[in-house]
């Protein structure tokens, strides 16, 4: 066979091959559908537990069968996916209305995970059966084929009320992220029925309804008057504090007890917060910390924190805001797929999409309902009718000579062949016009439902259908018919699954921290060579004087009310409070310096580190690899920037050296060839941090400078080529002169 090769351009390829891959994972991983407010993830656990038969009222099963069972026939995307969501729909810390009843350990708020799912077992919550499965029979949502097309999944669940709104939804895709904090359930209930009475209705008149997000471990949000604009948009910033009481105990005690945390600090941040206030104290950024004690169980949280007697309680509560994740803030991005796509929906166009489905779900439930009870209503006439003439179809089915016979006289009057005991019988046999289904209910009929009693059923049954049709066609008639259903059924999922309110929704003033300047002292700074610095007092350096010198590549005195300056090779100057460098125990590993200040080990190199007093009473000379020289007056560098310019560097250069000059004399400039150039500083010019400076040695063409001495009072001695290499014995030169060639 002539093989055919298609050429095609190698970008468009990629392109297409990208969206592809980018709209799947939109569609059918990471984000929520805007009807359901499930993810097909969450859909799909929920559907394959309904056909499990793991109902709210049967036994609970174990969460490794549910697990595989869905991954089986419906999501082959692992197992950890589809337990990942199962644990998250039984967590209450984290949704308003747990979709799953978790029987086990699945996890609690301050972190720990849940157990492995052969140890777990779970079963539908009582409000996932009645408003998302419960309607499945009666053909209100498409179906579709799964994976491999050997079961039907249906495509969304028919959810009774908007539950995107009252779970919320976090997800990341590609290239866009949802994020949808939860919501109190009654509220969300009764914006929906302002909605369907008034459908003009705008955010700001639903907002009467939904004060706003309800979060599960509650907090209070402090900024309700940007909530408007926030679900006006779909997007912005919610801010959210702890619960903070403060308590009296013995002997003057003051206790300030947490008792609710911010949404976002549920899990491992609640160690992280612990540890944060833990450091305050440690760094002496307050001094008013007694203990901390962690005092939450399972019926809620319970962090306790002694104070002294004479601590300013309001500030230390505001520095908790203010330096802690007490205060934290919840980024809302109200994405979900609305008809197919995602968009970033409004609060009116989430209950507007969930009315709308409301709408479509009910047309189709009472169409199905309709045709059954009109089906109903077919047969039960037939049979009436029958049991009025019950001794003439007694006679035709005496008379006939097998079932098709006796079919054909019932339904067509037809009566040939069959045997009658009288002429008039056969001419009323003639006239019969059974339909078929009413035919075929007629030959299955018991006898027993001849007795009068049973007859009396009968019509009763088809009285009760005869309203049932009434009432199901009254309803597909009229919108506002089918509105009030809705609201019935909204009335009834309210009144059994509402809760009160758990956050409470204010405009707080920001908080205001007053910081107690520390005592100035002089402590010793230590850096080693992967970059981790620390602080100790001079009593703890001058007991590990040796140890401390010979670990660390940077050791120096400095006011813990200054700042440690950074200069790196590409030619910054970054800036660090020295109250932000942990003080503390000599063997203390300390903190990288990455971590606090602009500084990024990945781009930069350190050439030298020392404090900003020192730069204020001196001068400090800078050299380059491509020999540029200069110096500057200290006090430049006494800037309020985190990070500066220190040099201006030519293209290709780099910083090799920064030296804080005090009783040096002389500089000694080494080439990678093994040129030394030995002269005055005198000779190198001072000018302002800007400048590139002059040339300080001639190089040849692939030489540059390798390294940069110094000699003073004291004889200098350093190692060159595993030689010892007396400086001063260097012969003088000049600036700008190519110096000598060392051989060893």
């Amino acid at each position: 066979m002539e093989e055919k090769i298609i050429k095609t351009e190698y970008s468009e390829v990629m392109q297409k091959s990208f969206i592809d891959y980018a709209m799947s994972v939109i569609i059918a991983r990471a984000l929520p559908d805007a009807r359901d407010g499930l993810k097909p993830v969450q859909r799909r656990t929920l559907y394959d537990m309904h056909e499990l038969g793991i109902r709210y009222d049967k036994p609970y099963r174990k969460s490794a069968r549910i697990v595989g069972d869905t991954m089986g026939k419906y999501h082959p995307h692992g197992d950890s996916s589809i337990y990942e969501a199962l644990v998250v729909m039984t967590q209450d810390f984290k949704k308003g209305l747990p979709l799953v009843d978790g029987h086990g350990n699945f996890g609690n708020i301050e972190g720990d995970g849940a157990a492995a799912m052969r140890y777990t077992e779970a079963r539908l919550s009582q409000v996932t059966q009645e408003a998302f499965l419960s309607d499945l029979d009666k053909d209100v949502v498409d179906f579709m084929p799964n994976f491999d097309e050997t079961e039907k999944e249906p495509t969304v669940l028919p959810a009774k009320f908007p539950n995107l709104l009252v779970n919320g939804s976090e997800g990341i895709a590609v290239g866009m992220a949802t994020s949808i904090p939860p919501h109190n359930l009654a509220e969300v209930i009764d914006a929906v029925k302002a909605y369907m009475k008034d459908e003009t209705i705008s955010n700001e008149g639903l907002m009467k309804y939904i004060k706003g997000p309800d979060f599960p471990t509650g907090g209070i949000v402090i900024n309700k008057d940007e909530l408007k604009q926030i679900y006006e948009t779909g997007v912005g910033k919610i801010k959210i504090r702890g619960k903070v009481d403060v308590e009296r105990g013995k002997a003057g005690k003051t206790y300030v007890v947490i008792s609710e945390i911010p949404y976002p600090m549920i899990g491992a941040n609640i160690a992280k917060f612990l540890m944060d206030v833990a450091a305050l104290s440690e760094q002496k950024k307050t001094m008013d910390i007694v203990d901390i004690t962690n005092q939450s169980s399972k019926e809620g949280i319970r962090i306790v924190i002694e104070l002294k007697k004479d601590a300013d309680v309001d500030n230390f509560i505001n520095m908790l805001y203010k330096k802690t994740r007490l205060e934290d803030t919840f980024g809302v991005n109200m994405l979900a797929i609305a008809d197919g796509r995602p968009e970033t929906m409004s609060l009116k166009q989430i209950i507007k999409c969930n009315v709308d489905f409301q709408y479509e779900v009910n047309t189709r439930k009472y169409n199905t309902l309709l045709q059954k009870e009109q089906e109903k209503k077919e047969i039960q006439e037939g049979l009436i009718k029958a049991c009025n003439v019950i001794d003439l179809i007694i006679e035709i089915l005496r008379g006939s000579k097998d079932r098709a016979m006796a079919k054909a006289c019932l339904v067509e009057g037809k009566t040939d062949g069959i045997k009658f005991k009288f002429k008039e019988s056969k001419i009323m046999a003639s006239q019969l016009a059974f339909t078929e289904k009413q035919a075929n209910a007629i030959l299955e009929m018991r006898l027993y439902k001849l007795i009068g009693l049973e007859l009396e059923a009968l019509i009763n049954e088809h009285e009760e259908t005869m309203a049932n049709i009434y009432r199901y066609e009254d309803i597909l008639s009229r919108r506002d018919a089918m509105a009030q259903v809705i609201m019935n059924e909204l009335d009834d999922i309210k009144k059994s699954y509402g809760r009160p309110r758990k956050t409470v929704i204010e405009n707080m003033a920001e908080a205001v921290y007053e910081e107690k300047k520390p005592e100035a002292m002089d402590v010793v700074f230590l850096m080693d060579r992967f970059g981790y610095a620390k602080t100790i007092d001079i009593a703890t350096y001058e007991r590990n004087k040796e140890a401390a010198d010979s670990e660390n590549k940077y050791v120096f005195t400095c006011k813990n009310t200054g700042k440690i300056c950074v200069f790196t090779n590409m030619g910054q100057l970054h800036t660090i409070k020295v109250s932000d460098i942990p003080y503390g125990k000599f063997r203390d590993k300390g903190i990288p310096i990455d971590n606090i200040s602009n500084y990024n080990s990945e781009k930069e190199m350190v050439i030298a580190v020392t404090s900003q007093t020192d730069l204020n009473l001196y001068r400090v000379v800078f050299a380059t690899k491509q020999s540029m020289l200069k110096i500057v007056d200290g006090g430049e560098f006494d800037v309020s920037k985190r990070t500066v310019a220190s040099t201006k560097l030519q293209d290709g250069d780099e910083v090799i050296n920064v030296t804080v000059l005090n009783d040096q004399k002389e500089i000694v400039l080494q080439s990678a060839e093994g040129y030394f150039l030995k002269f005055s500083l005198d000779e190198i010019p001072e000018k302002k941090k800007g400048a590139v400076g002059v040339r300080g040695m001639k190089l040849g063409s692939k030489d540059f400078v390798e390294n940069v001495y110094f000699t003073g009072i004291w004889a200098k001695t350093i190692e060159y080529k595993e030689k010892q290499l007396e400086l001063s014995r260097l012969k003088a030169g000049k600036r700008d002169t190519k110096g000598t060639k060392i051989r060893i």
